[in-house]
């Protein structure tokens, strides 16, 4: 297999080779100013998502839920993606993408961006939110705004709980600068020695991962005081004999990527060893009180050895991703979205007390469920439980990528080893921040008896399917499921999902073969059906956008609807551009980043691009490219279209054959891209304007919840549900 460089040379190679009919087109595709950044397309995201915190219309809890999915975003963000522009600083490097901003100019273009919403998000949160649940009986207050009673239960509760668990740490005299662990809060205090008139600073750590953000006070509990703010009024009791003359609240984020070498021979050991590592990572970001003295801030930015643009001031609550706890206070349901519990789909129901047969269900037709409208407790779950239980099953081969720490899919592995199966495991280990998890039920599973492969260090194992080998006569049959997502049940309540079960020979064979790849030493043969990255996936995308570019006339119109996650890719996009060009209506639900430029004249005039961002995170794939007098060429799987997933990682991709599923298929891009209640256009400039209903409101997750609670219900309903 050619390396990843080379592939992207050959790649780019490949898409200019693709010439238009004709004279070729005046613009220069390769234009910078033609491609949005990947970092600030990506805060543009995070900024939709802030729109929704600010949302009047949604329900105050949500709003709450909102705050700290922002904030644990951006924390990430800053973790790998601003982390890796300090690296490339730090290298000498000058890496740019196709739109040629270097890694500086991106930094400072992050940090103003950043700053603007944070801002935003500070207002919402005070003079909105607050004051807001404060009226629906959530107080949210401070020490100092406590009444006697609460201030005396306060008192109780820290020198009960919270004092034991705080360990104050000195500096200077001889103590070295603390290590400051990644996304820890923290208190820095200046002490002064009344009686030799000395001053040292301390750190005390606030303990929330052991204690909570919150402490809880009031006979109701919803009364909440900030941890931090406890311990800040109970700072004398930590340094008895010290006067305590200054003190704010900080809080660092640490680069925690890290990279396994192509050489390493034991994949699982390479792993946890720079696990280990990144913990030690540099520092990329620091935030501060926004009233902390000039005195703190220089003993903090020099002791962290930052630069000044990585240090950020916080007026209000610093890390609102402990929100999430307000958001799980129980009751308030007036305060939420609408409660709803996953259906099972029709197909799949059995009859009285008997579990549908999912085996003799699929060998008369393939069976599409869409996460969370559709259950993965009885589709996937049924599906390898049944497969497990199943004397005719030979073999049961399954990916991890992401899965949650009560999952019963790996169990359902082991039990299949224990039963005298063949069970096969590919565990990705380079799961960013699953590392650890997958790491603790690879060992489990290979302690049980199953196959247990880690891919190769070069390459991550992003595909999502499982494969079931069932006797039948003399031969044997497979059985497959083909996702967009990954197998843990707790995200299938949260992520849009579809999964395809299928005993399509051919995509079986296609299956069989990729999992002989991952596992083995063996290049893979052509695939019949299924697009495999790094293999044939982009030469099929792109195909499909050529072929589709050919049969394209006036009286024979053309049109390309993709729904995915990011599009990155400069050779896909200048596809797109193409197919533009040529008169191809192309229409786009990118949720993500988005480097394509649409409404440009003369390059992507016939291109639109929407982001549905709402109760649900929109994570599904899907590929459709109608050409007049051929069936709609329908695809869906675990890629995007971003260098990563088609050069750099296992992606699967499938067709889609079954003529009731693919109108499925069509009928969620048709919603998603008729939204406008939580849809977003891409204008020219790269402003993102939210869509407002002209008429009918349209919202696709609200759509597909009562469509798929009316066929639960046995009611008539219009429309096509998945």
């Amino acid at each position: 297999m050619e390396p990843p460089e080379a592939q992207r040379v050959a790649a780019a190679e490949a898409i200019e080779a693709i010439a238009p009919r004709g004279e070729r087109a005046a613009p220069d595709l390769g234009d910078a100013t033609l491609y949005f950044n990947r970092e600030l397309s990506w805060l543009d995201f995070n900024d939709r998502v802030l729109q929704l915190a600010e949302d009047t219309s949604v329900p105050l809890l949500e709003r709450v839920k909102f705050c700290a999915i922002w904030e644990s975003n951006l924390d990430e963000f800053y973790m790998v993606r601003v982390a890796n522009l300090h690296d490339q600083l730090e290298a000498g490097m000058d890496a740019r993408g196709a739109d040629g901003m270097g890694p500086s100019e991106q930094i400072d273009a992050i940090r103003e961006r950043v700053i603007g919403q944070r801002d935003r998000l500070t207002r919402c949160f005070e003079r909105d939110l607050r004051p807001a649940m404060a009226e629906h009986g959530i107080r949210i207050i401070t020490p100092q705004r406590a009444d006697d009673a609460e201030r005396e239960e306060l008192r109780r509760v820290f020198e009960s709980s919270i004092f034991p668990a705080l360990t104050p740490l000195a500096i200077g005299l001889g103590r070295p600068f603390p290590y400051i662990s990644n996304l820890s809060l923290s208190l820095a205090v200046i002490l002064r020695d009344p009686d030799q008139g000395t001053e040292v600073v301390a750190r005390v750590k606030v303990p929330k991962e052991l204690l909570g953000r919150f402490v809880e006070i009031g006979d109701d509990g919803h009364t909440l005081v900030p941890l931090e703010d406890v311990i800040a009024a109970n700072l004398p009791s930590l340094f008895p004999g010290m006067q305590v003359t200054d003190y704010a609240f900080f809080r660092v984020t640490r680069d925690t990527d890290y990279d396994v070498s192509d050489e390493a021979d034991d994949l699982l050991q390479a792993v946890e060893e720079e696990l280990r590592r990144r913990r030690f990572g540099e520092v990329v970001r620091l935030e501060v009180e926004g009233t902390m003295s000039a005195r703190l801030r220089d003993q903090l930015t020099t002791a962290l050895k930052i630069e000044e643009r990585q240090l950020y001031d916080v007026d209000g609550l610093l890390d609102m991703s402990d929100l999430w706890d307000l958001h799980g206070i129980p009751g308030y349901s007036e305060l939420r979205d609408h409660p709803y519990s996953a259906s099972t789909k029709p197909r799949l129901r059995g009859e009285e007390e008997q579990e549908a047969d999912m085996f003799g269900i699929l060998r008369e037709g393939d069976v599409l469920v869409h996460h969370p409208y559709d259950s993965f407790t009885t589709s996937v779950e049924r599906f390898v439980k049944q497969a497990v239980h199943d004397p005719d099953v030979l073999a049961i081969k399954q990916t991890v990528y992401r899965t949650s720490a009560d999952s019963p899919l790996v169990p359902s592995l082991i039990e299949a080893a224990e039963r005298g199966k063949q069970a096969v495991c590919m565990v990705e280990l380079k799961a960013r921040f699953d590392e650890r998890a997958n790491i603790r039920w690879a060992k489990k599973l290979e302690e049980a008896g199953v196959h247990v492969v880690y891919g190769l260090p070069a390459l991550k194992s992003h595909a999502k399917c499982i494969l079931v080998v069932r006797r039948e006569g003399d031969g044997v049959r497979y059985y497959a499921h083909i996702g967009t997502g990954n197998y843990n049940p707790k995200t299938a309540k949260l992520y849009t999902d579809l999964g395809l079960f299928t005993a399509d020979p051919e995509i079986g064979n296609d299956i069989a073969e990729m999992f002989n790849y991952m596992t083995g030493y063996s290049r893979p043969r052509d695939y019949g059906q299924v697009l495999v990255a790094p293999f044939n996936l982009f030469e099929g995308i792109l195909g499909e956008i050529e072929r589709t570019i050919e049969s394209h006339s006036e009286d024979r119109p053309a049109r390309i609807r993709m729904k995915m996650n990011s599009l990155l890719d400069a050779p896909c996009i200048r596809a797109l551009y193409r197919a533009s060009q040529a008169g191809v209506q192309v229409q786009l639900n990118v949720r993500g980043i988005c480097a394509l430029r649409p409404r440009v004249p003369g390059v992507s005039d016939n291109i639109e691009v929407v982001s549905v961002v709402g109760r649900f995170l929109e994570h599904s794939r899907i590929y459709s490219f109608e050409r007049a007098g051929e069936v709609e060429r329908v695809f869906m799987g675990s890629a995007d279209l971003m260098p990563r997933n088609l050069y750099n990682r296992v992606e699967l991709v499938t067709p889609v054959e079954d003529e009731r599923i693919r109108v499925q298929l069509l009928d969620i891009l048709e919603r998603g891209l008729a939204d406008n209640t939580n849809a977003w256009i891409l204008e020219e400039n790269g402003t993102w304007e939210r869509r407002r209903p002209n008429g009918e409101p349209r919202n696709v997750q609200r759509e597909l919840i009562e469509l798929h609670e009316a066929r639960a219900a046995g009611e008539p309903r219009t429309g096509s549900a998945s």
